[in-house]
């Protein structure tokens, strides 16, 4: 089993920045890759970044230049630093961990991010 604590989330006015944590533990030598997800109200949950064992990242075309994907395997955390926030960034953000030879899925419980304008 793979545990995620997400931490970092808050308020934060239009054009602002935020940095999310996500740390592991458990099974941590099984997880492949691990990424960000954010579900708005009334919407479906969808990818942010995303970032494999080797460091490799790849991101949502929207936040392409704004947010960047990082990791500290030392630590067992990924990072989202979130820059030029905008008030359509405000969501539930859920750290994602892809574990195991299935590629089983591990989620962290949320953090609330919200953007005023």
């Amino acid at each position: 089993q793979v545990q995620l604590v997400e931490s970092g989330g808050g308020l934060v006015q239009a054009g602002g920045s935020l940095r999310l944590s996500c740390t592991a533990s458990g099974n941590i030598f099984s997880i492949n890759g691990m990424g960000w997800y954010r579900q708005a109200p009334g919407k479906q949950r969808e990818l942010v970044a995303y970032i494999n064992s080797g460091g490799i990242s790849n991101y949502a075309h929207s936040m392409k230049g704004r947010f960047t994907i990082s990791r500290d395997n030392a630590k067992n955390t990924v990072y989202l630093q979130m820059n030029n926030l905008k008030p359509e960034d405000t969501a539930v953000y859920y750290c994602n961990a892809a574990w195991g030879p299935g590629g089983l899925d591990a989620w962290g419980q949320g953090t609330l991010v919200t953007v005023s304008s």
